[in-house]
């Protein structure tokens, strides 16, 4: 864990908008902290279970009522982490949209002095070898335009009223997450047939994940990008048939390799660097 991690801000207030699988590993932590929290998820069943599970949420659906919107309790906190996911595989379109909702509130509320908003390396589609944050994106996709889009709200947040100088926007790209519930042996119960066996890996631990965004939860804590993700980026062929082992699967079947496959390794140097962080899991295979 970031070796700061004890400054984070005396009677912080986090919202956690769209409180998933990750969102309620970050507030058991924040909360195991005795800092407050305030979880939203789209779906009254999920907030019912996070308010069972002795986290305080409410219901927030969006895209959403812009009157409305700025008046929902989210928006009272002091740090808000974005945590809803695009749901591109689900045909959506606006996941750009909801985040410029989101922040246009907490701007015009008043309250939120930052914003972390939680976004993915799949950012980098298109992009081949190593690459790091200060990298050009491929705009060739509409994923890549919207992840960018969404990116580029949140960090200009801190821009958009100049008498409150102290407000940050911050992103996040994370890695394939795995962790509690999400061994990478699992992945492949439900695809029997894998794809570009010799890409590298590109994932992080949820501990990580959740460590990462406490850091930028700190005083003084810097603005900007940050990709997180571990130092583990042997092949997917070797990492998932050690995946397969741990828990005594048959090792997976890979198809034909297709023309053009990414060969993408993503550098979570920045993050490790700049924020005196020391990753709990650095070493994927050790893990499994």
């Amino acid at each position: 864990m970031s070796k700061n991690v004890d400054e984070i801000e005396d009677n912080l207030s986090i919202g956690i908008i769209g409180c998933g699988w990750l969102g309620k590993a970050l507030a058991a932590s924040l909360l195991d902290k005795n800092i407050s929290v305030l979880a939203t998820s789209s779906k009254i069943a999920n907030v019912e279970k996070l308010n069972q599970q002795g986290i305080n949420a409410q219901q927030l659906t969006l895209p959403a009522d812009k009157t409305q919107l700025v008046h929902h309790d989210i928006f009272t906190k002091q740090s808000l982490v974005i945590a809803i996911t695009p749901q591109f595989k689900q045909g959506r379109a606006d996941y750009a949209e909801k985040i410029t909702q989101l922040v246009s509130a907490a701007q015009q509320r008043g309250l939120v002095q930052r914003i972390i908003l939680l976004s993915s390396t799949a950012i980098y589609h298109g992009l081949e070898g190593n690459v790091d944050e200060e990298n050009s994106l491929n705009f060739s996709t509409e994923k890549v335009q919207v992840f960018n889009t969404a990116e580029q709200t949140v960090l200009n947040f801190s821009k958009q009223e100049a008498k409150q100088d102290s407000k940050q926007g911050t992103v996040i790209r994370l890695a394939g997450l795995v962790g509690p519930e999400r061994h990478p042996g699992k992945f492949i119960l439900a695809n029997k047939t894998l794809s570009n066996s010799t890409a590298p890996v590109n994932l992080i631990h949820q501990q990580d994940a959740v460590g990462l965004i406490e850091s930028l939860m700190q005083i003084n804590s810097p603005q900007g990008i940050f990709n997180g993700v571990s130092d583990t980026h042997i092949s997917k062929e070797q990492y998932y048939q050690v995946a397969a082992k741990a828990l005594m699967l048959d090792p997976p079947l890979f198809g034909p390799e297709k023309i053009n496959e990414t060969r993408r390794v993503v550098s979570g140097e920045k993050a490790k660097h700049v924020l005196s962080y020391k990753f709990i899991y650095p070493d994927l295979l050790t893990w499994l």
